[in-house]
């Protein structure tokens, strides 16, 4: 991965502020925001889902076809939906959902994670500055401290990284993959 002068320098202190200080730990790291940015080239979310893959993804909100096809490629009716209610989000007509949809390196998700991020920061909450490469990875490595991954980093835990990111697997055999290739870089 190639990144400018400028990107390096931002993940450089990413990797200061969030003390990512060691080889294994800059694996993990970049190797998890790779793959939930799609090679840090897509810093929000992407919620454009068909019906069969909202009933297979969200079942627990798209719980037949019928009902999964009123949303299909509606990605901002998908957000208030799947969101409403947690997080930190108010109801689906809130409009929360959409606007606290992840976003950043990590996709951080939820109004509670974003107005956390931001307020470490001294900032408003601005979910659209987590769509530019020096907040997006400044959020990643917020969340990354936050949630305790150098730990799980240092272990080579790659499974309970992904649990931790995820909430589940998805993406796990991808970010093996990942890991492996930024070991050549890293270590």
């Amino acid at each position: 991965m190639k990144f400018t002068d400028e990107q390096n320098d931002y993940l450089e202190e990413t990797f200061k502020r969030y003390n990512i200080s060691t080889p294994l730990r800059k694996v993990h790291f970049m190797a998890t925001c790779h793959h939930e940015s799609m090679g840090f080239k897509k810093f929000v979310e992407n919620l454009n889902y068909s019906a069969a893959a909202l009933v297979a993804i969200f079942p627990k909100y798209f719980t037949n076809l019928p009902t999964a096809k009123l949303f299909a490629r509606q990605p901002e009716k998908i957000a208030n939906r799947i969101y409403a209610n947690r997080m930190g989000n108010g109801n689906s007509l809130s409009g929360d959902g959409w606007k606290h949809k992840g976003a950043g390196a990590i996709q951080l998700t939820g109004k509670d994670n974003q107005t956390n991020y931001f307020k470490s920061k001294g900032l408003s909450v601005l979910p659209n500055l987590l769509h530019t490469f020096e907040f997006a990875v400044d959020s990643a490595g917020w969340f990354w401290q936050t949630n305790k991954l150098n730990s799980l980093a240092d272990a080579d835990n790659v499974t309970a990284i992904r649990k931790r990111v995820n909430g589940g697997f998805i993406g796990l055999a991808d970010v093996r993959k990942l890991v492996d290739e930024y070991k050549t870089i890293y270590l």
